[in-house]
């Protein structure tokens, strides 16, 4: 039998979908508060403190559950309304339509999939390694990982701090998109703020992956 949810309609998988974008995009913020701790001249103290909160404190871990779900779900969905778009038109228009389509709107579906091809990645090198699922020979006395040299490591690596750039970069443009049609989606557009709208999604999308961007060309020209 199918899940439930895809027997919603298409407005209702895409209210979801907004409300869980805007989610992870609160998240990220949260997140990156945490990351620029690995910019601080103290050899990882808040970073690791940091860290070892967020490994240990339960209601952290009930907020990972939530986050993953979020995470699973606004994919699942993401890729369930492109296929019925795309199933919808099985056949492409002879002629292209002339109505005014945003750019990024047309590539949501594949700088999305890049953004998961970032998120394993991440997991692969942090979250993974924190579950014991991938080893890692950066590990404190009492066996947890130490994630401030982890990431020094990583960081200190030209390619890896390359990539990182550009799927990040592909992110901003992901976000950029993703925050204003969120709010469309949920009928929060109005003459009278829809600038106020596209002017903080666009502060938003250069802002926090700029911050995110920060720390790899830290450790890589300056520690």
């Amino acid at each position: 039998m199918n899940p439930s949810f895809l027997r919603f309609s298409s407005i209702t998988k895409k209210i979801w979908m907004a409300l869980l974008g805007l989610f992870l995009m609160v998240f990220l913020v949260v997140h990156l508060g945490i990351n620029l701790c690995l910019l601080r001249s103290d050899g990882g103290e808040w970073f690791t403190a940091a860290a070892h909160f967020m490994g240990t404190n339960y209601i952290v871990k009930v907020f990972e559950v939530v986050l993953f779900a979020g995470f699973i779900f606004h994919i699942l969905l993401g890729i369930i309304l492109q296929v019925q778009n795309w199933m919808s038109r099985p056949v492409r228009y002879a002629v292209n339509n002339k109505s005014y389509t945003p750019f990024l709107s047309k590539y949501m579906i594949y700088t999305g999939g890049i953004v998961l091809l970032f998120l394993i990645i991440h997991f692969m090198n942090f979250y993974f390694i924190k579950m014991g699922w991938v080893s890692n020979p950066n590990m404190f006395p009492e066996g947890e990982p130490n994630f401030y040299v982890i990431a020094r490591e990583l960081f200190a690596q030209p390619i890896y701090s390359i990539l990182y750039i550009v799927l990040i970069i592909i992110l901003a443009f992901h976000l950029n998109h993703a925050f204003q049609a969120g709010w469309q989606t949920l009928g929060v557009n109005h003459p009278q703020y829809d600038d106020c709208i596209r002017g903080f999604g666009t502060f938003y999308s250069i802002v926090i992956p700029l911050g995110y961007i920060i720390i790899p060309i830290y450790f890589l020209l300056i520690k």
